[in-house]
């Protein structure tokens, strides 16, 4: 079974940004090799680690109109009102931001909470803090896209780079129609997530949470259940 499992891990498709730097480590490892034997095999087991990093498996994505599902792999880092980042000119009327972190293990290939178009998509420059931190929403280096639902309703949601991650890859393009759990981007290597719900619509993942990008469940725009609670066990 742990063999299986192995294996598995290792057909797993790499992202094609993954090919800019699995090279570069497998040339660094023959380099080490030739200083110094065990310095080499860590040059092995880096490599090794990039390919992993950069692994972009399919997932199986909840259809149901009305779902907004997890950009990111990580955990539920915060769920707090927030207004929305400025320079997407949204008002400053608070949403509700569940903030998602994503470590240097978690897959880091990025997918749309949800489907609907591109209305505006920002780049802002800006500090590398520690994505954890509350403060990294307004101060680190960012991706900020607003996404205008079918309904009339608007979505946000934000890459940020963080202390590690200080690249971030955004594909979509104003005026894109996206579907719910299409990849359309990433950040290396680690960062932050967060989206920003509509007035009214509770979230139904808990600070804590593991979440899995395309199937997580964080909200429901058409559904009336409360906003969940959580406890460790």
């Amino acid at each position: 079974m742990q063999e299986s499992s192995v294996l598995s891990t290792l057909a797993v498709p790499i992202h094609p940004e993954g090919w800019r730097f699995i090279p570069l480590f497998a040339a660094g490892s023959l380099l080490l090799f030739w200083l110094w034997t065990p310095l080499g095999w860590l040059g092995v087991l880096l490599t090794l680690w990039c390919a992993y990093f950069f692994r972009n498996p399919s997932r199986v994505t909840p259809t149901r109109e009305g779902l907004v599902i997890s950009p990111a792999d990580g955990v539920v880092q915060m769920i707090v009102p927030a207004p929305p980042p400025l320079e997407l000119a949204m008002g400053d009327a608070p949403m509700t931001r569940v903030s998602i972190f994503m470590n240097v293990f978690n897959v880091h290939v990025n997918r749309a909470p949800i489907g609907g178009r591109v209305v505006k998509r920002v780049y802002s420059p800006g500090k590398f803090f520690n994505a954890a931190l509350d403060k990294a929403s307004v101060f680190n280096e960012r991706m900020a896209v607003h996404l205008g639902l079918a309904d009339g309703r608007d979505i946000a949601f934000v890459q940020i780079a963080g202390l590690v991650a200080r690249r971030i890859r955004c594909d979509l393009v104003e005026g894109q129609e996206i579907r719910t759990g299409e990849r359309f981007g990433l950040i290396r290597f680690g960062s932050r997530l967060d989206v920003y719900l509509p007035d009214g619509v509770a979230p139904l993942v808990v600070v804590g949470q593991t979440a899995i990008a395309g199937e997580t469940v964080l909200a429901d725009l058409v559904g009336t259940e409360p906003e969940r609670q959580g406890e460790t066990r």
